[in-house]
């Protein structure tokens, strides 16, 4: 029989040069996002998020992140134009999306829609960077797009035509809902893909930067990370959220009390901590003002009431601070956002760190091929004829 391991150095080994999630270990150098999880900051290209969120727009900060400093007044019309004339859906993606049962979760039909839409790219075969950054231009809008558009198919409503006067926030509530968002709702929305558009190398990052170290093309390193992203314990956590929200409204319960009794049954409360920041979320303090301010225009503070509720009575019992998912939910409830889009509305900003990742990947590229330290039978182990096991 195969024995077990017992060099406990090398368990010991294993411990200290592999720790469980590659926490802490540096897999890369990157110019594009910094963060200093012990002070709370997160920072583009060296601005921090607060400025951002506070003086600049999607747009913007998406040229930052692919281009390396801010625009011109004359390179951000350009590039907002460029976004704009991106805005349509090769006709075989919408036959897809057609054809999609209602039911079907809808960051699978991203995931898919992304992967037809690279067979359809009039850049498929280029992966210069040039071409990159035009399947860039093309994926930054068609997956807003695609978003919106299933979600009309689904609910039985005509697909609503880009308007490529709007903004990126402002036509993607324009074709989900086929009304011309408020300056106020425009905003927010605007405010939440900034502060979503890169976190460095988390997981979907990291999937698509190796997905792309082996020079695979964009279309391929952007469907890794929808793969990733689409975890509960990646950018499924909003939703968490939201269906716990709806949980407690509908049970008509106290939401501490509620929130009390998950702790005790060890149930997690998605929606708290963070693999790095040690302080709060410097995404969640907008998002935490932004759930306020949208819910008091709107007249009903429910969402928020119940989210800093459960906010203030886990940060006390558990020392824990919420994270950038935690007040997303409650954001985009308010703004009439079904729950199983919060994912895909995460990608719909996640787009433009991603696809900064990949060009630089493909800049200065090497292989990603760790090792791992082996724990297996040691070597070397017998092989046991069938008749004798």
């Amino acid at each position: 029989m195969p024995t077990e391991p017992t060099d406990t150095k090398a368990e010991t080994k294993t411990e200290k040069s592999a720790p469980r999630g590659l926490e802490g270990i540096v897999a890369t150098t990157s110019s594009i996002c910094w963060i200093d999880g012990d002070a709370g900051v997160l920072s583009y290209r060296g601005i921090d998020i607060h400025e951002l969120a506070a003086h600049s727009t999607f747009e913007e900060t998406t040229f930052l992140l692919w281009f390396g400093h801010l625009p011109t007044e004359v390179e951000l019309k350009d590039f907002r134009q460029k976004l704009a004339d991106a805005r349509a859906l090769d006709w075989r993606v919408v036959e897809f999306l057609k054809q999609i049962p209602p039911r079907s979760n809808p960051m699978e039909v991203l995931r898919t829609a992304v992967s037809l839409m690279g067979i359809s790219d009039p850049d498929d075969s280029d992966s210069s960077h040039a071409a990159n950054i035009r399947k860039s231009f093309r994926l930054t809008s068609q997956i807003a797009m695609v978003v919106a558009t299933f979600d009309r198919l689904r609910r039985k409503l005509p697909i609503v035509e880009p308007d490529r006067s709007l903004s990126h926030a402002g036509n993607f509530l324009w074709m989900l809902t086929g009304e011309k968002p408020i300056h106020e709702a425009e905003r927010a929305f605007d405010v939440a893909l900034i502060l979503h558009a890169d976190h460095e190398l988390n997981a979907s990052t990291f999937a698509a930067r190796v997905i792309a170290a082996t020079l695979s093309d964009v279309h391929s390193a952007i469907t890794g990370a929808i793969g990733a992203l689409k975890g509960p314990l990646h950018g499924g956590a909003n939703e968490a959220v939201a269906k716990l929200l709806t949980e407690i409204e509908a049970g008509h319960a106290d939401p501490v009390e509620h929130v009390r009794g998950m702790l005790a049954r060890k149930e997690k409360v998605s929606g708290f901590g963070h693999r790095v920041y040690k302080t709060e979320d410097p995404r969640a303090t907008h998002l935490r003002r932004m759930s306020k301010d949208l819910s008091t225009a709107a007249g009903n503070t429910k969402w928020y009431d119940m989210s800093e509720a459960i906010e203030q009575f886990v940060r006390g019992e558990k020392k824990l601070n919420a994270n950038v998912d935690f007040y997303s939910a409650s954001t985009y409830t308010t703004l009439g956002i079904p729950t199983d889009l919060f994912t895909p509305i995460f990608a719909v900003s996640r787009i433009s760190g991603w696809a900064a990742h990949v060009m630089e990947q493909h800049e200065n590229n090497r292989l990603i091929r760790p090792r791992a330290d082996y724990t297996g039978p040691a070597y070397p182990a017998p092989y046991i004829p069938v008749q004798d096991r």
